[in-house]
């Protein structure tokens, strides 16, 4: 081989590592829920991949938990943002676990064994389950935990995913550990600025919530206080096809210095950026934020 070809066949260590000398860029298909922090987080990836010499098509939006688990599966999608215990309960059907590293574990084994899905590094924040209503209803009905709640609940009206509905960490697991929690009524409103519109408006009295969604402190809602510790820690990673990640490596190596950066704070913040009075494109704060992080080459 010529020192001519020598040299166009490393032209970046970054390509020789992704795609070997001589083969095409890949493509990677990067999945997302149907809410503001899924997207995100989404983007995020699809940014890093690229940065990394990656091509990425992106298929935002699937829906909630099951649909982009099923895309996984099938691999109409190569990765998607998920969360820990959503993987732990919803998907693998365990029971709780309480210990942040124990949930990481077990998901790690339980995905790899049954599905050949790969969990990369999770972020820091919490973005646990919650329920929020707002100071008017809060003060009416006396609520400020999950107890009491779950007392008034015939009084009032829900709103949340609709798989909220069925799942082991939504009403029915609600029901088994506090009693009660049988709602007025229960209005599926999906995961995303509908729950909160519909509370502003009256339309219900309590919505489903999450640790980092950035309506809690923008709009100064009530976070009940979860009393009997029932929710464990969702720390979300991306999950990403066995077969992809064993073929390019690159991609744990770009997507693992994302999630240190993610904190309950840093999240919030960003989300509100989205949901607030501000509305930015979530591509666009997910873009300025990598790099003012130093992530993404200028």
């Amino acid at each position: 081989m010529s020192k001519h070809m020598l040299k166009l066949c490393v032209p970046l260590l970054v390509a020789v590592a992704v795609a070997g000398c001589g083969a095409g860029v890949p493509t990677i298909r990067v999945g997302s829920k149907n809410f503001t922090e899924s997207f995100l987080m989404a983007e995020m990836y699809s940014l890093l991949l690229e940065n990394a010499g990656f091509k990425v098509e992106r298929k935002f939006n699937l829906g909630g938990t099951p649909v982009a688990q099923a895309a996984l599966v099938k691999g109409e999608i190569d990765l998607y943002p998920e969360y820990t215990s959503t993987g732990l309960l919803t998907v693998l059907k365990e029971k709780p676990l309480t210990d942040p590293k124990a949930i990481v574990d077990a998901v790690r084994a339980g995905y790899r064994e049954r599905f050949n899905l790969a969990w990369l590094d999770p972020a820091p924040f919490n973005d646990t389950q919650a329920l929020a209503t707002t100071k008017a209803v809060a003060d009416r009905y006396g609520l400020g935990t999950f107890s009491d709640l779950a007392a008034k609940a015939g009084e009032l009206r829900l709103g949340g995913p609709p798989e909220f509905a069925e799942r082991a960490d939504g009403i029915k697991g609600l029901q088994k550990a506090y009693g009660g929690f049988e709602f007025k009524e229960f209005r599926q409103l999906g995961t995303g600025n509908l729950r909160y519109d519909a509370l502003e408006h009256g339309d219900v009295d309590v919505v489903v919530a999450f640790g980092t969604d950035g309506q809690i402190n923008g709009l100064g809602l009530v976070l009940l206080r979860d009393d009997r510790h029932f929710y464990p820690v969702y720390q979300a990673a991306p999950v990403v096809r066995e077969d992809v990640l064993k073929k390019y490596p690159a991609i744990a190596t770009a997507l693992d210095k994302l999630a240190p950066l993610l904190t309950n704070g840093v999240m919030a913040g960003l989300n509100w950026q989205v949901d607030g009075p501000d509305k930015k494109a979530y591509a666009a704060v997910a873009e300025t934020f990598l790099r003012e992080k130093g992530l993404l080459k200028k």
